[in-house]
């Protein structure tokens, strides 16, 4: 892992990185816990949160919820080209995690309230991550350290049940814009890949959960202060290639 950040040391623009081997309790971090622009990754941490707003009888995932032409969000996401209509909880949650989806993200967040997720991001032990409560603001902040925490925390199922941790878990596998850390590694390993990426200009993130036979493997690499997306892209693909060659070779 100290190639990795040898690597990203000598890369333009400043980089945050966090890895971590959960069989063996191995742990390497270069900034781990600077606070560094969320963008999309943000995601995950709030599809926690409101999950635990449903376990505790709060919300329902069948609840449904008008979003109209005053909730659209620009960035990423479809909602924001559809017609009003009604989408139940767990609709929001799947456009969230799958399509990065702005509007379904903000909708969720003000059903839930800013104080709540607060306090959620609190009871995961989240203790650098912060939405911004300011209209039209997209800027949250989070650390790699934080971000690796939430894999940590669904994979032993110790905030939400086992049902639900593994739920987000396997639409973030599913999801297939694994484009980041992912890049250089072979399509049928891609399938053991968890990850929520997340891009803003001068900004590429990336959070991923990896299942093996060997064990699970999580990391993290944000970035920001990038001279352009291409440069962040190559700088995430590389280092992810390293990080996986790691594995494979000095992991048995």
């Amino acid at each position: 892992m100290k190639e990795v950040r040898r690597y990203l040391e000598d890369r333009l623009g400043t980089y945050s990185f966090y890895f971590e081997d959960l069989k063996s309790g191995f742990i390497y971090g270069y900034n781990e816990h600077v606070k560094m622009t969320s963008a999309g990754c943000m995601k995950l941490p709030v599809a926690m949160a409101v999950m635990k707003d449903v376990e505790e009888g709060k919300l329902s995932l069948n609840d449904l919820v008008l979003l109209i032409s005053r909730d659209r969000v620009e960035g990423s996401g479809i909602l924001k080209h559809l017609n009003s209509r009604e989408y139940t909880v767990g609709e929001l949650i799947l456009v969230m995690l799958v399509e990065s989806d702005n509007t379904a993200t903000q909708k969720l967040v003000n059903l839930i309230g800013f104080d709540e997720l607060k306090s959620k991001f609190e009871e995961m032990g989240l203790q650098n991550t912060a939405m911004n409560d300011m209209p039209g603001s997209p800027i949250n902040h989070t650390t790699s350290y934080d971000l690796s925490l939430c894999w940590k925390i669904l994979k032993k199922g110790e905030y939400l049940s086992q049902e639900h941790s593994r739920y987000i878990i396997e639409l973030l596998k599913g999801e297939n814009k694994k484009k980041k850390t992912a890049f250089y590694l072979d399509e049928p390993l891609k399938n053991k890949i968890a990850s929520k990426a997340g891009d803003m200009p001068g900004i590429e993130n990336d959070t991923t959960l990896i299942e093996l036979q060997k064990g699970d493997f999580i990391f993290t690499i944000m970035s920001q202060d990038l001279p352009n997306s291409v440069y962040g892209l190559v700088s995430l693909a590389k280092s992810g290639k390293m990080i996986w060659d790691g594995i494979t070779y000095n992991w048995k």
